[in-house]
Order: structure tokens, then sequence, then C-alpha cells
């Protein structure tokens, strides 16, 4: 076989300090030439749908409602079709752990004792470029059994399990409105999703099914059936691309945005052949209600995000429309996060957490899920135990099928349904989470631990949304004060100062807190909402 030609793809220096050592190892002119093609017959799709979320947005504006397609109601309908057998790797996903993939995460992931590992090129790592290639090098090192760890400040060193004992892994790419400016064709950046999907699919698609398992993917930040329709078009491509058998990909897709709440089935039924399942995140989707409904009046205003629980009437009406929708169509219902970090300097604080937590993991047991997620190790055995208590020895209850539940269209934004108010307490943290995420964000990391708990991207889009919604409905919280711009920017003013003191002037200083603060009041207060604070924050990460 003769070696393949350059490719068409240009790599943009970043700097001798922020290039991978081992970059060329992932950059081969075979794997670029992939990711090239991936390009040229995908992105032109991925534009037209990214404008026709902006049509829809400003539909939804126009009316403050969103309904079931009747374009696609025959799909609905029709009860004959399922989505493919799960692959033995993807058949029991009872405790599913989430993390960035740097060196250490890989290891302590994949040594958890979860039976999936959600590796994260996206909301739990910030895409440095060096985030972005390291990662892939980890994974490629992780599956060759070459990968070890030795903390420099413990002296602690990690080693992989015997490969039984591994989580298998799940792919997150970005999604699909990032772009990576690192990797340009005729001088425009290519899609961070087509680069973290290409690039982890051409070097491990063969190394996986070598391993008995396969290239198996979460999908971020759908909006429509059309979006899985392109993913579908990708995985075929790309399986006859390898020379691998059609059906070798399996993707679960999050459905984390309101309009994806109403089209699950569709969704399935476009990627049917590579589905292995639907999972029902929290902040991402409470976010995208805020995103869309941002100028639909009082009735759509969101309290305080942490009076915001997986009980409340609109929150559970969607996940139980998602375990019935899974069921029908064979697929794998997977809940939401436990982001508790455990803190063994409090025993007493450790077990009201764990106490949260172990209700938490009950209810989505009982309801049906089939798995769940945690964002700490010491979590897996938590969840474990309240899945094995439903499941006993079967791999998962897709048995159960639901049949139960009778969700509307209306129930699904039924926001009003709650009686929490947002609070004053609650814009002071949001402003508080907010700024610390974005400044570690903007330093490289993703998974960010903030007051006990382990935040991701998707806690600061709703901390800044929220923020936004206030302040544009005129909020009048229980003490008096009234939502306004200048009463958040007092508040991140005050942040910012305690900030300094807490850390030292040499912390304060070197960080990137300045650019935090200002970054948070440009994506909470501008009247221009920003579809995603990462869009501007990427133009400031190094």
């Amino acid at each position: 076989m003769s070696a393949p030609a350059p490719s068409p793809l240009a790599i943009v220096e970043v700097g001798p300090e922020h290039t991978p050592a081992r970059q060329d190892e992932v950059l081969t002119d075979a794997a670029l030439a992939f990711v090239a093609e991936l390009h040229r017959r995908f992105t032109p799709r991925r534009d037209e749908l990214l404008a026709r979320r902006a049509e829809r947005r400003a539909e939804i504006a126009r009316t403050s409602t969103l309904d079931f397609l009747p374009e696609t109601a025959h799909i609905r309908a029709d009860d004959s079709w399922k989505v493919a057998e799960a692959p033995a790797a993807l058949n029991d996903r009872r405790v599913e752990i989430t993390g960035p993939t740097d060196r250490k995460m890989t290891i302590n992931a994949l040594n958890s004792g979860a039976r999936v590992w959600l590796a994260d090129f996206e909301d739990a790592s910030a895409p440095t470029w060096e985030n972005v290639v390291g990662g892939q090098i980890n994974l490629i090192d992780a599956y060759e059994r070459r990968i070890d760890f030795t903390d420099a400040g413990s002296g602690k060193s990690y080693a992989l399990k015997p490969a039984e004992e591994l989580a298998t892994v799940v792919m997150r790419p970005r999604g699909w409105h990032l772009e990576e400016r690192h990797l340009q064709f005729e001088g425009r950046p290519v899609p961070g999703a087509l680069v973290d999907f290409g690039l982890y699919f051409f070097h491990n698609a063969q190394r996986l099914l070598d391993l008995g398992k396969g290239p198996y993917f979460y999908l971020p930040k759908t909006e429509s059936y059309l979006e899985a329709r392109l993913w579908n078009d990708i995985f075929v491509f790309a399986q006859d691309y390898v020379g691998i058998p059609q059906g070798t990909i399996r993707a679960t897709v999050l459905i984390e945005t309101i309009t994806a709440a109403y089209e699950m089935e569709e969704i399935l039924y476009e990627l049917r052949d590579h589905a292995s399942g639907l999972n029902a995140g929290r902040w991402d989707y409470l976010f995208s209600i805020v995103k869309n409904f941002r100028d639909g009046g009082a009735k759509f205003v969101l309290p305080d995000r942490n009076a915001v629980t997986m009980t409340a009437p609109f929150m559970r009406a969607y996940t139980e429309l998602l375990v019935r929708t899974c069921h029908k169509r064979g697929a794998h219902a997977i809940g939401g996060m436990a982001a508790f970090i455990p803190n063994r300097r409090d025993p007493e604080a450790n077990e009201k957490a764990l106490a949260k937590v172990k209700n938490d993991k009950d209810r989505e047991a009982g309801d049906g899920f089939d798995g769940s997620w945690v964002a700490h190790p010491d979590l897996v055995p938590v969840a474990r135990a309240s899945f094995d208590a439903v499941l006993g020895d079967h791999p998962n209850q897709k048995s159960r099928l639901r049949e139960d539940v009778s969700v509307s269209a209306a129930d699904l934004i039924a926001i009003d349904s709650l009686d929490a108010k947002p609070t004053y307490q609650g814009l002071i943290d949001a402003v508080q989470v907010g700024t610390r995420y974005i400044e570690a964000w903007l330093r490289g990391l993703g998974a960010v631990a903030i007051f006990g708990l382990m935040e991701d991207a998707a806690t600061a889009e709703i901390s800044r949304s929220q923020i936004w919604q206030w302040v544009d409905a005129g909020v009048v919280f229980e003490n008096g004060e009234k939502a306004t711009a200048d009463l958040v920017r007092k508040i991140a003013a005050q942040e910012l100062a305690a900030i300094r003191t807490e850390v030292g002037e040499d912390a304060f200083t070197t960080g990137k807190w300045q650019q935090a603060h200002d970054l948070l009041l440009q994506v909470s207060l501008d009247a221009d909402y920003a579809d995603f604070l990462t869009l501007p924050a990427y133009e400031l990460l190094g």
C-alpha cells in the first residue's frame, strides 16, 4: 500500500511550549486525510443545521411553545422498529463515570469499577490544543497498556488494572457549534466534533475491535433528529473508509436540549443501526430551556438551579418519557450526574451528601433507568448499590416498558409548575460559580471542583443564563432587591475582591480572574445573548 498523500489540512502552530511532545503520533498524514474527507463531505450540512437551529429559536421566540413534530408522527406510531442489539461491552451500563482525558483521570476512570467511562473531549475538557491532542495520545496509550502516571506532588504512582476490570470507554467529542482553530482547510477551521471523532475513530476503531470492544460515542448538544441523521451518515462513511463492519460504531445521545426532548424517538430512529441509548442530562437541559424561552415571560423564569431537582414536574416528565422511549425501542436509558465530591475531612457533611446521592440513584433505578453517571470514583459503589438492588443479575431493565407513562407536549415546558422562586443568594451563587469555573476553563481545566461539586461547562452555562434571564425579567428577590445589570456588576466586583483575598495576590495575578469576571458579565448581561459561552471563551483560550 502506498503512503497517503499529504493532507490538505493545515496545522496552525501554537508555539513549542503548547505543542504536545508526541503530536506527530496523532496527526499522521493518513489520520489528517481522513479528517479532511470528513470535513469536505459533512461540514456543509453541519453549517446548514446550525442555521436551522437559529431559525427554530426564532420560531420559539415568536410562539413560546414547542410540540411533537407532525411530519414524523408515522415514526412514533410505528411500533415495529427497534435499535440494534447492544454489543456485550455496552449491555450492562449500571454505573458510568465521567471526566476529561488527562493522563491521571484516564487511569483512575478505567480503574474506577464503573462499567463505562465517558471519556470527555467536550464539557469537562477545555479545548486547548494540548488537551485535544494529549487526550487522543492518552487513550491510545491506555488501549496499548503503556500508560502510567506519577503525581509530582504526592509521588503516588498510577497504573492500569487487568483488562477485564477496566471500564468500557464511550468517547464524547465536542458539540457541533465549536471549531478547532488549530486544524484548518483552505483557511477555515474544521469543526471540533469532526476533529475529535475523526482522530479517535481512525486510530482506535480496529484497536478496540481487537480488544473485544468497539468505537463507542456519546453525542452532545443534539437539537434535532436531522443532526442525528448527520451523525449516522458520518458513521456509515467512516466504517466503510477504514473497512470495519457497518453497525460497529455505537452512539448514545445526550438529550440535553429542550428541542431534542420532543424528538427522542426520531433521534433513535435515525441512528437505529448505531444507537445504544439516550442520556438524561440536567444542567445543559435547563440551560437549553432558558436559552430557548428566555423571552417567554414570567412563566418560563427558572428558580435557583439547585431548586430545580429531577423531581420537578417538568423534569420528571422529561426523564420518564426518556425511559419509556428508550425501552420501547430497545435502547438503554442512562440517568443523570452525581457531581458530589466526597470530603473525608467532614464526615457529617459527607454522610448527608452521600445519602442524597443514594436517594437520587435509588429514584433513577426505580424509575427504570439502566444506569447512571457519577463524577468521582468514590461514588461508584453508591450508585452501583442502587442499581444492583433493582437489576440483580440482569444487565439492564429494558424489559420495563413504562407503558404507564403519558407525557404531553405541554408537560415538558410546564416551568411554572414549580413553587420555588429565584433568590438573592441564588444570584450570588451563580456569579461565584460562573466566575470560578470560567477562570479555570481559561487555564485549560474543564472539570473543576467548586464548593464540593465537580462542575463543567454546563454549570457555567446555566449560571450565566439564569443571571441573564433574571435581569431581563426584572425578577424581584425575597429581600426586595431587583435583578439589574448594576446589581450583577456589584456582586461580581465583590466576588472578585473576595477571590483576591482568598487566593493571595500572586495567584490572583498569575490566574485568569479578571478575564473570567469580564467574560461572565459579557455573556450574562449583553442584550445579544451568546448561544454558548464557550464561543467567546475560546477566543481567549491559550
